[in-house]
């Protein structure tokens, strides 16, 4: 992690150090190549289901999960959020902050992998994961930090693209069994939560960027109660 983000205002001009990165190198240089092939993956804009999901809810500390370029990040900023954004890709988060500073807008960058973070447990008003790429494990790490880091009466937001987890592997090694989707999450919530949407329903997507091809969401939204 590179700031200590439960003291200070967010930072907008934060650097990655190639040390200050707290995860799987091997995941890190994954997405940095995935990033470093093209001088802008995604479409630069926020992702509908965020838009459409948060634009009702009054802004508090919001935690933004896989932040890519910063498209989320900087839209909830604009609004009013108090954002920190948390990213495994130095090259991702480079990009980020660049915009960030481009648009005056304060955010507090993290780079780390979610179960590596060691984020303040129910702090966040908002936990948005939109499109994660969180790898699942035996004891459910992934799910478990998400749900951890809401706070009472806050909201956790997962979207997901419909269709991909009932895939078989591909060639290239993609599994979709190896992933966390909204369905498993949804299957941890007890009765300190109450869940607001659980559906799927056609996609709105930016136009351009990776990923543009999906017409459908998986979206879960879900209040902690207490």
């Amino acid at each position: 992690m590179n700031d200590d983000i439960a003291a200070g205002p967010p930072a907008s001009d934060t650097s990655f150090p190639a040390d200050g990165y707290v995860g799987d190198p091997v995941v890190r240089a994954e997405w940095d190549t995935l990033y470093a092939d093209r001088q802008q993956l995604w479409s630069g804009r926020p992702n509908g289901a965020l838009v459409a999901e948060a634009a009702g809810l009054t802004p508090g500390r919001v935690l933004d999960v896989g932040c890519g370029e910063g498209a989320d990040a900087l839209w909830l900023a604009r609004r009013g959020w108090d954002v920190t954004a948390l990213e495994v890709s130095g090259v991702a988060l480079e990009r980020a902050a660049g915009h960030a500073r481009d648009a005056g807008l304060a955010v507090r960058w993290v780079h780390a992998s979610l179960t590596e973070a060691a984020l303040p447990p129910a702090s966040f008003d908002l936990v948005s994961a939109q499109y994660p790429a969180l790898v699942r494990t035996p004891d459910a790490a992934a799910e478990r930090a998400l749900l951890a880091a809401v706070v009472p009466g806050g909201v956790l937001l997962l979207v997901h693209h419909a269709g991909v987890h009932t895939r078989q592997e591909d060639e290239s090694g993609f599994d979709p069994a190896d992933y966390v989707w909204p369905s498993m999450v949804a299957a941890l919530l007890d009765e300190d939560w109450k869940v607001e949407v659980d559906e799927q329903r056609p996609r709105v997507a930016p136009d351009g960027g990776a990923g543009a091809h999906h017409t459908d969401d998986l979206v879960l939204r879900a209040r902690r109660l207490r």
